[in-house]
């Protein structure tokens, strides 16, 4: 675990944390099984991923990771840091879409 943000991760939490995104509440950094994903909203069984550069050299382990997440009951959905900078509206709206299909926040 990071001590310090990307700054993609920085851009998203800053939208995701304290309930902004319609009520649902997200955590950083959260530790699942012996993995630790970037966003996870917990009621919506949500992970969301931010995949940099480094992520095209470790496609394997990032399928064998979402593999394992799925089979703990996780939707992962992931993006790159080019779509945080770049569109971030249509992030936080695939992310909504997402946490909806679980029903309203809690």
């Amino acid at each position: 675990m990071r001590h310090e943000s990307a700054p993609a991760e920085s851009i998203l939490w800053s939208a995701l944390r304290n309930r902004q995104l319609q009520g649902f509440k997200f955590r950083r950094q959260f530790p699942v099984d012996h993995y630790v994903v970037d966003f996870c909203c917990p009621q919506a069984n949500l992970a969301n991923e931010l995949d940099g550069d480094s992520h095209s050299e470790r496609i394997d382990y990032d399928l064998k990771r979402t593999e394992r997440l799925s089979e703990l009951g996780l939707t992962v959905i992931r993006f790159l840091n080019t779509d945080v900078f770049d569109n971030t509206e249509n992030v936080l709206e695939s992310i909504l879409e997402q946490c909806l299909k679980s029903g309203p926040p809690s």
